[in-house]
């Protein structure tokens, strides 16, 4: 009987020649982890950037790809663009180190840094942001000044853009105009773009951005000079720049820096690149730049 009951539990031995060895299995299982492990480490090497939307979401993709392409030659791993939905959330992605790399103006710098405890990095700023500057454009004729614009509506760009607001409301507070009690009306645009639209729509008296898209708008003839037109140019401020959290290791700190610094119009690629972000060149920038917009957000009562 235990002979029966042996021959129905256990395989013969001719059988079990054809099972494998404990010790293979457990190599093929480590093999089998160590793949995977391989796989999730390759699939996390993606470096997302987002950028505040300043722009149409479409304009922003546009800049966006070309840089896209050379910074994953550069950094030698994918590069990913993350779009947002307004300022407020770029600041949050990049303490939150939801992405890797932010485009930023002045004032959302300061506001990351705010928000991150000190962590937030700036790499490089365009050549152009060490002198950056804000316009006031109108279609009313009986407004040629900044003085002019009291008792009267005016849109600013984002509530917190450096250039479509911080700067443009301390120009007014500089003539004694407090846009919250002076004016019959503030609106807040979203974009820089969407700012010249509503001025040259008659939807508001004036409004308030950033140079460097007028300036695009005039070059492309995409906006009529002769109905549109500028009253009123800020002073220079330190403006946009590329900034990263100050966790992130120095050696990709380092690489990417120089990535930016590396880019030159002597070549097709970096002169697409250029073009699209609208420099000449790039050059390092340091959190210090940008301790006078940290300043006039307080003293505007913008940043508490």
């Amino acid at each position: 009987m235990s002979y029966y009951i042996f021959n129905q539990s256990y395989p013969p031995m001719s059988l079990l020649s054809n099972v494998p060895s404990l010790k293979s299995i457990l190599a093929g299982t480590a093999l089998c982890v160590l793949g995977f492990m391989t796989s999730s480490l390759h699939a996390q090497q993606v470096f997302k950037i987002t950028a505040i939307p300043d722009e149409s979401p479409t304009e922003l993709a546009r800049k966006a790809a070309p840089l896209i392409s050379y910074l994953e030659q550069k950094l030698g791993m994918a590069v990913e663009f993350t779009p947002v939905s307004d300022y407020a959330a770029s600041v949050e992605a990049l303490a939150n180190k939801q992405v890797d790399l932010a485009w930023f103006g002045g004032f959302t710098f300061v506001q990351a840094s705010v928000r991150s405890g000190g962590k937030a990095v700036p790499l490089v700023q365009r050549a152009e942001d060490e002198q950056f500057r804000s316009v006031f454009i109108t279609s009313n004729p009986a407004i040629n000044t900044l003085v002019d614009i009291k008792g009267r509506t005016l849109s600013f760009g984002s509530p917190s853009s450096t250039s479509g607001h911080l700067m443009p409301r301390s120009a007014l507070l500089d003539v004694n105009i407090n846009p919250d009690k002076d004016l019959k009306r503030v609106a807040y645009s979203g974009a820089h773009d969407a700012t010249i639209a509503a001025v040259a729509a008659g939807k508001v008296d004036a409004g308030a951005l950033n140079i460097s898209v007028w300036e695009k708008f005039v070059a492309e003839k995409k906006v009529d000079t002769s109905k549109v037109r500028v009253i009123f140019t800020t002073p220079p401020y330190f403006d946009y720049n590329w900034t990263v959290h100050a966790d992130m290791p120095i050696a990709l700190q380092q690489k990417l820096t120089q990535a930016f610094l590396d880019l030159s119009s002597d070549n097709a690629q970096g002169k697409e690149v250029l073009a699209l972000q609208r420099a000449t060149r790039f050059v390092p920038t340091t959190a210090a730049n940008y301790k006078g917009i940290e300043a006039a957000a307080r003293s505007a009562g913008l940043l508490k």
